[in-house]
Order: C-alpha cells, then sequence, then structure tokens
C-alpha cells in the first residue's frame, strides 16, 4: 500500500465533497460558519492537511469506503481514527448494525432510526463467505465476538482474527494466552478483556490491546466460570452467570452433589471487575436465582434474561456509576428492575438444545435465537406450537417497554456469535 494517494483517479471526491457555492441547496462541510478557502490547481489531495482531508472522507458513500481504505496508508489510518467516526456520526452516516458470525458465514442487520429516508422493514444481509483460513474454522467454532470502531475480532479458542467491516479484509492477530472456550468477553477503553471459558484458563483475566496486538493478565477472577456472559458500563467488566469450574474432589458423588449446589449458585451471579483500579468490586446476585443465558449492555444498564424451572425472566441492573441515577452522584448504581419478559410461550424452560444471544443497538435490546427451535422444544413437553422456528428475533424498547419482532437469521446462520458494530 502506498503511503500517499495520487489525486488524479479521485477528482469525483474532491467535486462531492466541496459544496457549490452558487447551489442554494448545498450545504456546509461542517455546522460551524462557512470559512472560504481558496484553494490553488496545483493542489492535490496528497497535500491537503489531515483536518480537511477528514472532513472530505467522512461524506464519502458507506459502499465507497472499502476501496477508499486501500488508496494509501495515510487514508487507511485517518479512516479507523477516532476523528472520522465522530464526524461520520455528525453527518449520520455511522449507524450502529448487527454482525453474526457463523464461520465461514457472516450476516449483518441494521435496525432503522430517526434519520432513515427508507422506511422498509429491516434485512439481513448475508456475506457468501468469509476468507477464513480452512485450518481456522474448528478454533472458530465457539468464537466471541468484540467490536472497536469499524473493526470486530473474532476470539477463538487458540487463534484471533480482526475483521475491518468498510475494507472487508481479515488479519490475523495474536491469539490469547490461555485457550478459552465459552468465555466472557467486553470493550473497554478500546482494549478487549476476556475472563472464564475453561480450567487450563483458570482465574486468569486478561486484556487485548490492538495498536500493540499484546495480550497480558491484568487479574485473576474470585471464580472460575465456563459459559459465562461479558458486558462492560462506565469501567466495568462485568463477568455473567456460568457454571463453576471445580476442584477435585475424593469420589464421584461427592463431586456430583457439589456440582449441582454450586452451579446453581454461581449461574445467578455476576462479578465486577473495574479496569481502572484492576479492582474487583462487590459481586451481585441475580433476582429470583436462576441460570443466566443472555445478557448486554445498553444506555448504561446491564439486561440479563434467566431461565427458571418453569419460565424466562427478564431484568435489568444499573450499571452509571458517573452521572447516573440520583442527580449526577450514581446513587442508583446496584438496583435492579424486573422487566417485561420476551414474548415466549408460558413455561418455557430453555435447555442446552436452545440459545440466545443478547446484543445492544443504541436503546434497544435484541436478543437473537442462534440454535435450537422453540418448537421442538415444546413439541418434546406435549405441546403444539407453531411460528416459533430457528433464528427468532425480538427486539425490545427500552424507551417504551415493549417487545416486538425483528426478521428472522438467515438460515445458513446456526450456532452464530453476534456483536453491534459501528460502520
Amino acid at each position: 500500500m502506498p503511503e500517499s494517494c495520487n489525486s488524479r483517479h479521485f477528482s469525483w471526491l474532491m467535486k462531492s465533497c466541496f459544496p457549490n457555492p452558487q447551489d442554494p441547496t448545498s450545504k456546509p462541510l461542517s455546522p460551524n460558519p462557512i470559512i472560504t478557502i481558496s484553494i490553488p490547481t496545483a493542489t492535490t489531495l496528497s497535500s491537503l492537511s489531515d483536518d480537511l482531508l477528514l472532513e472530505c472522507l467522512s461524506r464519502v458513500p458507506s459502499s465507497s469506503l472499502p476501496s477508499v481504505s486501500l488508496v494509501c496508508r495515510r487514508w487507511s489510518l485517518l479512516l479507523h481514527s477516532p476523528s472520522f467516526l465522530y464526524l461520520r456520526r455528525l453527518h449520520h452516516l455511522i449507524h450502529p448494525t448487527i454482525f453474526t458470525l457463523s464461520a465461514p458465514f457472516a450476516a449483518s442487520l441494521r435496525l432503522p432510526d430517526g434519520n432513515d429516508a427508507n422506511t422498509d422493514g429491516p434485512l439481513w444481509k448475508v456475506a457468501s463467505c468469509l476468507p477464513f483460513p480452512v485450518s481456522s474454522l474448528d478454533s472458530l467454532s465457539h468464537a466471541r465476538l468484540s467490536a472497536i470502531g469499524s473493526r470486530i475480532y473474532i476470539i477463538g479458542r487458540n487463534e484471533m482474527f480482526c475483521y475491518d467491516v468498510w475494507s472487508g479484509i481479515i488479519t490475523s492477530r495474536s491469539s490469547m494466552i490461555h485457550p478459552r472456550k465459552k468465555f466472557a468477553t467486553a470493550v473497554l477503553s478500546g482494549k478487549i478483556y476476556v475472563a472464564g471459558g475453561g480450567s487450563r484458563a483458570g482465574a486468569a483475566l486478561e486484556e487485548y490491546d490492538p495498536e500493540t496486538d499484546t495480550w497480558r493478565v491484568v487479574a485473576h477472577a474470585r471464580r472460575r466460570r465456563f459459559g459465562c456472559i461479558g458486558a462492560a458500563v462506565d469501567g466495568v467488566f462485568y463477568v455473567i452467570g456460568g457454571l463453576k469450574i471445580g476442584a477435585a474432589l475424593e469420589n464421584e458423588v461427592t463431586r456430583a452433589a457439589a456440582a449441582g449446589a454450586e452451579a446453581y449458585v454461581y449461574a445467578s451471579t455476576m462479578d465486577l471487575f473495574d479496569v481502572e483500579s484492576r479492582a474487583w468490586l462487590r459481586s451481585r446476585a441475580v433476582p429470583g436465582g436462576g441460570c443466566a443465558v443472555a445478557a448486554c449492555a445498553v444506555a448504561g444498564y446491564v439486561y440479563i434474561l434467566t431461565s427458571h424451572a418453569l419460565e424466562l425472566s427478564f431484568c435489568r441492573f444499573d450499571a452509571r456509576r458517573r452521572g447516573g441515577g440520583g442527580g449526577g452522584s450514581g446513587k442508583g448504581f446496584g438496583e435492579w428492575c424486573k422487566i417485561k419478559s420476551p414474548p415466549l410461550p408460558a413455561q418455557v424452560r430453555l435447555d442446552s438444545t436452545v440459545r440466545f444471544s443478547c446484543v445492544g443497538v443504541e436503546n434497544k435490546v435484541v436478543l437473537i435465537q442462534v440454535s435450537g427451535c422453540i418448537d421442538d422444544l415444546l413439541r418434546r413437553s406435549g405441546r403444539n406450537v407453531r411460528g416459533l422456528k430457528e433464528g427468532l428475533v425480538l427486539v425490545y424498547d427500552c424507551i417504551s417497554g415493549e417487545w416486538s419482532r425483528g426478521p428472522h437469521l438467515p438460515e445458513v446462520i446456526r450456532r452464530a456469535a453476534c456483536v453491534t458494530v459501528e460502520c
């Protein structure tokens, strides 16, 4: 990739980004008053300052971003800078998008917002096949996804890849120090945190810095968890649910009895890690117990779906430590609230064959059934209900408190990992 660009092939960019002063319908480059800039005819794109070039690039249509990111190294760096994301948001060209991966297939879904001119319902867009090495597909079968800007980090048991949604390029990254499976992950301050996921990982909590492509152990968890879920709000990494990985006991009978008792305790609790102070906060128990099957963070709250013996329940945890609850003093932090459960048949208890994933999109919680079929689950219990096939998508509006149906997950996407990415 060259270090700088040749403007001959991108004259369209200049024409599309600089408004015509004779056109009364043209819009200024920014909300600030227009400042007349005299640009000599000999000026090239490569000679423009970063600020002016960012103003131009931030207005490029999303469909052109894959080509723009490949022009030169300077443009690629600008496209992944915080300033570029800020300008795209300012021009309403950034949209939170749900990305699902069932290696090697991927699909994306953008929910409509108030800035959409198109009022048609949202639809999934399926990528035919992502260029993963064949040898890596087994490692990615239980991958976790984390998004930083327009880049999605696909974290497998012993491999990791970075997928740039703008350029469509996949690059290999350093793998975790400890191989893990079914672990918790979340992003805080531009870094990825992982915890739980197997006896090999032990209680090590790892931090990944994408700038240096390095992992390091920053703390050790109070509990070793397997099948846990991660979320992040206000500098705190939440490790939610999962089953305890116990130490060896004297005999199989004692081990089975202890496993049954401990599993319930750990499945209905969450551990809190403050990444700034590198300290564990007081653990919290989910109201009513049950097994946490899905969770995500939205607008300062952690939303958790739990499965009980005969029902599902949905609750939220006030995670606003700064500027939230109680007049900006964080007085609401730690409060639980039980809210309206998803519209699923009564007396349904999720088993290992039916799994949900939960992602936050602006002020909405999107619950995605990534494996199993609720119709089959009900049929096994002697109940005949139709219309709840695989790939069910439910959307909870955190403002209105109501649930609605979203478009079903594409058939090629099963046992998927999900994340929300800005693109």
